[in-house]
């Protein structure tokens, strides 16, 4: 058991014992209260005498054993409450004695000048010799006489039992009431350690069973959180493996171009071209990562400035038709973007990324557009090709590092399936998102939707800490 349980355990049961010593306390003091105003029945007629005489005789005769059958018998005498009380004012079972009863009727029996014993009243004693005064109490209320609730005979059950139940149940109470509440921070405990032992498929709510409350909810937003951690530990896993992968292709090749100049010095030039070829690529591809790493860190990506979107759009127009090939071209269709408080040299990279992908899987002669229009507070760009498209089930994917677009329709290379990843990073940068269709007549469309509102707000936000590091 952890400190948290004994805490709520001892919290609650001392908690428990305190009401209940309050509410004890508070019956003592009201029956010590009702007690008290108790008087002696005096003049109670004919059927009051007929019990104290009857109560007399049976102890008389048969001393306390005779009384106690008489007083409890199913008839008038179980209702009507006679006192046997010694000379040191305890009554014969052990019943409590009203004392301002027992004063007044001391007083009347020391009053008393004749033969016959006062009204209410009898002196009897046991068969062994023990003085008892008999007597009813009775409560006075507005000066009538009225039987008072008779006194309860002892039970088997001491007062200490009872204490002991009483105990005994809220202890039994607060360890259920701890073990429930504390039940499930267990489990978060144990799946916490799970999770840092590199068990990632950890879980908390099916260790809950059908809990529906706080604690539940927290369990499943940490259930939530483990989640994100075994994807996001997941991808990296898959990013280094695909990064070895990229380099190792290249660096093979660089090994055989470098064997292939020592084994024929007459091929040296064709063996460095290859070289330098392949160092081009891993230049490009360091460089790609090192984007996307500082995209995913949100760092090193410059401070933001007015962008005149529609002028970017128009020169990473012009640089794709300058760099495509085999008949294709590259085209504005329409261009409403405006400005844009932002970073230009990732929008730049996002916009330029999506032009070459779709330049890259155009078929010779194709023609891509691009399309940047206002709608709903949104400036979206789209651009769009006529190549093979991609399965549906693959358009989520294409933007995750490493993940290719697909071949060239050409048999070019398809690049390292970095760009479009490049592309989303960038634009989410700037509180947007990315999106990926097939086209009903063949081809793909990458639309890319920038909220001009939020970014303005993000400046107003900024505004007050101007003159800080960014």
């Amino acid at each position: 058991m952890g400190r948290l349980f004994w805490k709520i355990f001892i919290g609650f049961w001392l908690i428990q014992v305190a009401i209940g010593s309050a509410v004890g306390l508070a019956i003592y003091l009201n029956n010590k209260t009702q007690l008290d105003d108790l008087t002696y029945l005096s003049k109670g007629g004919p059927r009051t005498e007929f019990v104290l005489n009857a109560a007399a005789m049976a102890l008389r005769l048969g001393g306390a054993q005779a009384l106690r059958l008489l007083l409890t018998n199913e008839n008038v005498m179980h209702r009507i409450p006679v006192l046997a009380v010694n000379a040191r004012g305890e009554d014969i079972f052990g019943r409590p004695v009203p004392p301002k009863a027992l004063r007044e009727a001391r007083k009347a029996l020391a009053e008393n000048k004749s033969q016959l014993p006062p009204p209410g009243l009898r002196l009897a004693a046991t068969p062994n010799g023990h003085a008892y005064l008999l007597f009813i109490p009775a409560h006075i209320s507005g000066g009538k006489s009225t039987p008072a609730t008779p006194p309860h005979f002892p039970v088997e059950d001491s007062l200490l039992v009872q204490l002991g139940v009483a105990l005994l149940a809220s202890v039994l109470f607060s360890v259920l009431l701890a073990w429930y509440l504390t039940r499930p921070v267990r489990f978060l405990q144990r799946t916490a350690k799970a999770l840092a032992a590199g068990d990632l498929g950890a879980r908390v709510v099916p260790s809950m069973g059908g809990r529906r409350d706080e604690i539940a909810d927290l369990g499943q937003d940490f259930d939530h959180m483990a989640g994100r951690l075994q994807n996001m530990v997941e991808a990296q896993q898959r990013l280094l493996h695909d990064v070895s992968h990229e380099l190792r292709s290249p660096l093979a090749r660089m090994q055989v171009a470098t064997a292939l100049a020592r084994q024929q010095p007459d091929k040296l030039d064709t063996a460095l071209e290859r070289i330098d070829r392949e160092g081009g690529r891993l230049d490009q591809l360091v460089g790609e990562l090192l984007t996307l790493a500082r995209l995913d860190a949100g760092v090193g990506m410059g401070a933001e400035e007015e962008v005149d979107l529609a002028a970017l759009l128009e020169t990473v127009v012009e640089d794709g038709e300058f760099e495509a090939d085999n008949g294709r071209h590259v085209i504005l269709d329409y261009c409403d973007a405006g400005m844009l408080r932002g970073r230009r040299e990732l929008l730049r990279r996002a916009f330029e990324n999506v032009v070459r992908n779709a330049l890259r899987h155009s078929p010779p002669g194709g023609e891509v557009t691009v399309r940047a229009e206002r709608e709903n507070g949104q400036l979206r760009v789209t651009v769009c090709d006529r190549g093979p498209g991609l399965p549906e089930e693959k358009l989520a994917e294409v933007f995750e590092p490493f993940v290719r677009a697909g071949d060239s329709p050409t048999g070019g290379r398809a690049g390292y399936g970095l760009g479009l990843a490049i592309t989303l990073r960038a634009v989410e940068a700037h509180g947007g998102r990315v999106q990926a269709s097939n086209r009903p007549d063949g081809g793909l469309c990458v639309s890319l939707s920038l909220p001009l509102q939020a970014v303005k707000r993000r400046r107003a936000e900024r505004r007050p800490q101007a003159g800080g590091g960014t």
